[in-house]
């Protein structure tokens, strides 16, 4: 790991992203990705702190049909480039073509935010084969696909960085929710993640960001006794904002944690704590 910048540099500059290529997994359904539906998506968050920074932008999203609107209207706003991919990141295949072409078009990737996942409630022993596969897919394989392809070129380039989107649901066993394939995988990732800071030191950093409880559009479809319950679990008695979030992603894509790999930064009013 070497130093990227002189040790005086000014600490606003630590965080820029100017002259970065960052590329954010998204995990979209039809109408998921919407800047002006009131999405509160992780990931267009991610995208939009980025974008705020000075990055350039690959989003890899699975199927929406604003994608390339709001990637337009990104980059029109924040005057960076910010383009959409369609893959599906449980297909390996797919992942290694769509870096291959979004290093034709930036010429480059710095940054990798791992973000995609999604979450089956569903008790243990009800649970499908093909609901594990496909959860495991995007939770695990997907994220390991991409740092896989990624690293390909930072190992190239002497430069890199991997950020897991994981969460608490990897450090401990939420309640009341049935979820223990959801759990398992992202206690995996982080893992993950802590083996590849070893193995990548000369090239890459690997870092996690676990969120808590965040507040996003999917969660809007939770019956609200569970929500509320969840609520009472938090000791800041709140769920987080996506936006509360931007921080921490910025930090680990920034010169700011030049020294930091191997870490899991926790996003999560406390719930952990006690």
């Amino acid at each position: 790991m070497h130093l990227p910048k002189p040790g005086n540099a000014h600490v606003l500059d630590l965080f820029s992203l100017k002259g970065k290529v960052a590329v954010v997994t998204v995990w979209l359904n039809q109408n998921e990705w919407n800047i002006t539906g009131g999405s509160r998506g992780i990931g267009l968050e991610i995208v939009k702190a980025y974008a705020e920074a000075g990055a350039s932008i690959a989003s890899i999203y699975r199927s929406s049909s604003t994608a390339e609107n709001v990637a337009a209207d990104l980059s029109s706003t924040h005057g960076v480039t910010i383009r959409a991919y369609q893959c599906d990141v449980s297909d390996e295949t797919a992942v290694d073509a769509v870096f291959e072409r979004i290093v034709a078009d930036f010429g480059k990737i710095d940054i990798l935010v791992a973000n995609a996942g999604i979450c089956y409630t569903v008790a243990a022993e009800d649970m499908s084969t093909a609901e594990f596969r496909s959860e495991m897919g995007v939770n695990f394989d997907g994220p390991w696909f991409c740092a896989r392809a990624a690293a390909k070129y930072f190992k190239a380039q002497g430069s890199g960085n991997v950020i897991f989107t994981t969460s608490i649901s990897g450090m401990i066993v939420n309640i009341p929710d049935k979820q223990a394939i959801y759990n398992a995988s992202k206690a995996g990732l982080i893992h993950l993640a802590k083996s590849l800071s070893i193995e990548w030191i000369d090239f890459c950093r690997v870092n996690c960001v676990s969120p808590g409880y965040i507040w996003t559009d999917m969660l809007e479809q939770v019956p609200k006794e569970l929500s509320d319950e969840w609520v009472a679990l938090t000791p800041a008695k709140r769920m987080g904002e996506t936006y509360e979030l931007k921080g921490a992603y910025l930090f680990c894509a920034s010169n700011a944690s030049s020294f930091m790999t191997g870490a899991n930064i926790v996003v999560d009013g406390a719930y952990t704590v006690p």
